[in-house]
């Protein structure tokens, strides 16, 4: 008996380790609903590579009878009675082989059928029991619905919906709540039964939040028999960002500005705002952006909502209104230099203004001209030269533009010659004769003419007369020029009087001039007396026979000139060319004998000539040339022709006394 025992044992273990040959693969699970069919892949390996399959059951909730010993339960199909009529013969169907397949399908299913079925298999050595899970519900199936790990806006994303379940022969569809193309697949393995339909689509913003469905179609009765439905999580940037402006009425210049960005949608939600805005600005709120003085040239403002993405709102323009900007005078013609007596045109511009309705006004040196965007000059003269300024103005304010110097250019005008400090000046101070005119370009050459219209050769503006003479005394007038031409001014009158210590010489050297003519005519008159007598006394000695005769002078110096009388004051000619005569009387005797000095001037005085016993003498004093006043010869030596005639005088006897005449001199 003990023996026994152990036999046993090992063959039970050879047989069954025999039977761990088997090999099934098949789903392990199978679903489907009541109604419907089920469809059960099946692939089996026998042990041993000779052995076929003699029968094959399957069982429905099968167990196991200990006392039996073999497996019992309700038979749903069997081959070894594949000829006899079962219960479940006609919806039960094999579609195996007796090799590998063991595939089973099921049509129609009942709730009832769910539960555990058992595929029994034998062969002539070996047996098998595999075991097989079907769920039938009552309803159908839901599908299923697999989303990818993140979806976002604009990336292609595929979405697939799954129904654990197949049957060929049994139709169904799987359709989508989204108008997109589909593809829908079977799988009948003998891992998976399964129908899928795959969605591949483009998701948008505006699919956020939104439900995605999945229906189980009937395409027999048009009905839908389940569906499933998924909320989207599409992540995308802020959308339909705006920028509003809250202030209520129109902006001027220098308001203040309230914006506030707002936006639609944002996946995940928004965690900062972005401003474009340069200038000063407050920031209250994270979405709020306060201008405090809007300036009138504002740019368009935009802001950004961010997440992990920014959106820019489009930019919003302020039209801040403001007064015309930028206003300027331009010289529309001519387009050059303006001369006089031309036709000049000038316009008044601005580059904004908003509002555009403008007025244009125009000012010359400050004051008010005309209304109007032109100012027209038909033949402008000098007297148009100015500031000119142009005023625009609209509903918001005033703008005046820079001054324009308006220039005209002409040839020198209104000449005049003003006598500094006064047009009557006495001689020795100073006289100062200025230029005054008018002209455009400056004069860059003066010229000056007397009274007797001589160029007097200066070209200053001003003709400076230090110290001023009598002799100035006349009309002088002057000449000025430019680049454009040349004017000429009258003439004005300068009037030189004496001084007083000029008209006391004129006065002394007048009472001089009136003596010296006396003495002039008193001298003549003398003269004329001794020319008178020397003639006579010619006439004598030529009757007379008496002889001529030289005697050399022995050189006596003069006193010097300076003592003269005839040193002082002015050369007289009549009074330098005199003849002097002298008288010699011969003495009795020798003690009576007279001395006799220069030049014909005897030291005594001796008888009356008019004695016959006489001899003449006499000087001609040579006029000195090149004498001037007040200039003494640098020799006083004696110049004259001495002349000395003796005369035998009478007829009678001559006295005792020697004759004798000390010398004559003549000199060239």
């Amino acid at each position: 008996m003990h023996l026994l025992g152990p036999s046993f044992l090992l063959l039970e273990y050879l047989a069954f380790s025999d039977s761990s040959q088997w090999k099934f693969e098949h789903p392990h699970t199978l679903y489907t609903w009541d109604g419907a069919c089920v469809w059960i892949p099946c692939d089996y390996k026998i042990p041993g590579s000779r052995q076929m399959l003699e029968n094959l059951t399957l069982y429905h909730n099968y167990h196991y009878d200990e006392t039996r010993k073999d497996f019992s339960g309700t038979i749903l199909y069997d081959t070894a009675k594949a000829g006899k009529t079962l219960p479940h013969r006609e919806r039960v169907q094999f579609l195996g082989d007796k090799k590998s397949n063991c595939t089973i399908h099921i049509h129609p299913v009942s709730v009832n059928d769910s539960g555990c079925l058992g595929l029994r298999v034998t062969t002539k050595n070996d047996k098998w029991m595999e075991k097989i899970n079907l769920n039938v519900s009552e309803t159908p199936l839901s599908p299923h619905i697999q989303l990818p790990p993140e979806i976002q806006e604009s990336q292609e994303v595929t979405l697939t919906c799954s129904l654990n379940f197949s049957c060929p022969g049994y139709q169904i569809q799987l359709k989508w709540s989204l108008e997109e193309p589909a593809v829908t697949s079977t799988l009948l393995t003998t891992k998976i039964v399964s129908t899928q339909s795959k969605l591949t689509f483009w998701p948008q913003w505006t699919h956020h939040g939104k439900n995605l469905s999945c229906q189980l179609w009937d395409p027999r009765a048009e009905r839908i028999l389940s569906e499933e439905s998924v909320g989207l999580d599409v992540k995308h940037p802020p959308k339909e960002v705006t920028a509003v402006i809250q202030n209520p009425t129109p902006i001027r210049e220098g308001d203040s500005v309230t914006l506030s960005c707002n936006y639609n949608s944002s996946n995940p939600e928004v965690s900062r705002y972005e401003w474009n805005f340069q200038g000063s600005w407050k920031k209250l709120l994270r979405e709020v952006l306060i201008i405090e003085k809007v300036s009138w040239d504002a740019r368009p403002i935009s802001c950004a909502a961010c997440n992990q993405w920014c959106s820019w709102a489009p930019s919003v323009s302020l039209d801040v209104l403001y007064a015309p900007r930028d206003v300027r005078v331009q010289q529309i013609s001519p387009p050059s230099d303006i001369h006089s007596g031309h036709r000049v045109l000038l316009g008044c511009n601005f580059s904004s203004s908003r509002p555009r309705d403008v007025r244009f006004f125009w000012q010359k040196n400050g004051i008010f001209l005309k209304e109007g965007r032109d100012l027209t000059f038909d033949a402008i003269s000098p007297e148009d030269a100015g500031n000119y300024n142009c005023l625009v103005n609209n509903s918001v304010g005033q703008t005046v533009s820079e001054p324009r110097v308006l220039q005209v250019l002409y040839a020198p005008r209104r000449l005049r010659v003003s006598i500094g400090p006064k047009d009557k000046v006495m001689e020795g101070k100073k006289a100062v004769l200025t230029c005054e005119g008018d002209a455009n370009p400056p004069i860059f050459q003066y010229s000056w003419f007397d009274w007797k219209n001589q160029n007097l050769q200066h070209y200053d503006q001003m003709l400076r007369l230090d110290p001023v003479k009598v002799q100035h005394s006349g009309a002088y007038r002057c000449q000025a020029i430019n680049r454009l031409g040349m004017g000429q001014s009258t003439p004005s009158t300068l009037t030189v009087y004496y001084s007083p210590e000029t008209i006391g010489r004129r006065v002394a050297v007048g009472v001089g001039f009136c003596l010296a003519a006396l003495l002039l005519a008193f001298w003549g008159v003398k003269l004329q007396k001794s020319w008178k007598k020397i003639r006579s006394q010619q006439g004598l000695q030529e009757n007379s026979s008496g002889q001529s005769f030289f005697v050399r002078n022995k050189k006596v110096r003069r006193a010097p000139l300076s003592e003269d009388p005839h040193s002082l004051g002015c050369y007289n000619p009549v009074m330098e060319d005199a003849i002097s005569y002298a008288t010699l009387r011969f003495p009795v005797g020798d003690a009576d004998a007279p001395i006799t000095g220069d030049a014909g001037t005897p030291e005594t005085e001796g008888p009356s000539p008019s004695r016959d016993d006489t001899v003449t003498y006499s000087v001609v004093q040579k006029h000195r040339v090149g004498d001037y006043e007040n200039v003494v010869p640098e020799s006083p030596e004696d110049e004259g022709i001495h002349y000395s005639e003796l005369v035998r005088l009478g007829i009678g006897e001559r006295p005792l006394a020697r004759e004798m005449v000390e010398y004559v001199t003549l000199k060239q």
